[in-house]
């Protein structure tokens, strides 16, 4: 703790995250520095706080076994989601393991300046229109679903959130849309019930249409848009470049859990912004 504030002094970083889950609350000192703000990283969803400086913000990750670069990532590309942080803000991770109790990873870093956390310098906001609870519980099943598969198997698949208007006049449907017919209450992302029935669905062809409220439009959602390949890194496949030419051509986000590596990339304008690997086993 002590490194991470002497850190966060010496490059006038203007919030500290810190993963809760692997240090006692009390151990967070009451004066932290007027000036910089305190975000919580958890994987607990109910997650008590204790400690007696109030945080600018909670970040929920999920329950999954996740390597310390991924940890870090997902809780950037989320903070910057809930505008608990801007892109251009320098920052301090202090993460550790949970199990142990112990706070082992100090980094500090500038957001945009950190290529191996953002992909480029050249990206946009998570758009206003995609409410941030909806982004994360989206990037959290994601990753969930990239990590577990279904039924053990590896899938891949896309959620476009977000300007859901466009998104639907630049792509069509492949199959019956699954989600025809039910009530916008029944059919949106924060519904619970509905993890199962994406799971199920994700082994289907095309991609998820989210409106930036949760409301699942449509899934098996063929993407015609077209993009500049040149854009895209070397490797990546149909999916990839599909997600680059839908956001190039909107203002929507698209998630994509890659089936043959099990990594999660967001696309941003064309391009990806970040990319999370599979934490292996």
């Amino acid at each position: 703790m002590k490194a991470a504030l002497n850190a966060a002094r010496g490059i006038k970083a203007k919030n500290l995250l810190v993963y809760c889950d692997a240090v006692d609350d009390s151990l967070i000192p009451e004066n932290l520095p007027k000036d910089l703000n305190l975000i919580l990283v958890t994987k607990k969803e109910d997650m008590v706080w204790t400690g007696k400086v109030t945080p600018k913000g909670v970040l929920t990750l999920p329950s999954l076994k996740l390597g310390r670069m991924g940890m870090i990532k997902i809780s950037v590309i989320l903070a910057i989601s809930a505008k608990l942080v801007n892109p251009t803000d320098t920052i301090v991770f202090l993460g550790g393991k949970s199990e142990q109790g112990l706070l082992d990873i100090v980094l500090a870093f500038e957001i945009d300046k950190e290529s191996e956390i953002l992909t480029g310098t050249d990206f946009a906001d998570i758009p206003e229109t995609v409410k941030p609870a909806v982004f994360e519980h989206t990037l959290n099943l994601a990753i969930e679903l990239s990590n577990k598969g279904r039924e053990g198997k590896p899938v891949g698949t896309i959620f476009v959130l977000g300007d859901e208007e466009r998104v639907m006049q630049l792509s069509k449907q492949m199959i019956i849309n699954p989600f025809k017919g039910y009530s916008e209450e029944e059919r949106n992302l924060l519904n619970p019930t509905l993890k199962d029935t994406l799971f199920e669905f994700s082994a289907l062809d095309g991609a998820f249409v989210i409106s930036g409220d949760g409301e699942l439009i449509s899934a098996g959602r063929y993407l015609g848009a077209a993009t500049d390949e040149s854009e895209i890194p070397r490797g990546l496949g149909a999916r990839h470049i599909a997600a680059a030419g839908i956001t190039a051509l909107t203002s929507a986000i698209a998630i994509v859990i890659s089936e043959s590596t099990g990594d999660v990339r967001i696309f941003r304008n064309g391009k990806v912004i970040m990319s999370i690997e599979k934490p292996s086993r």
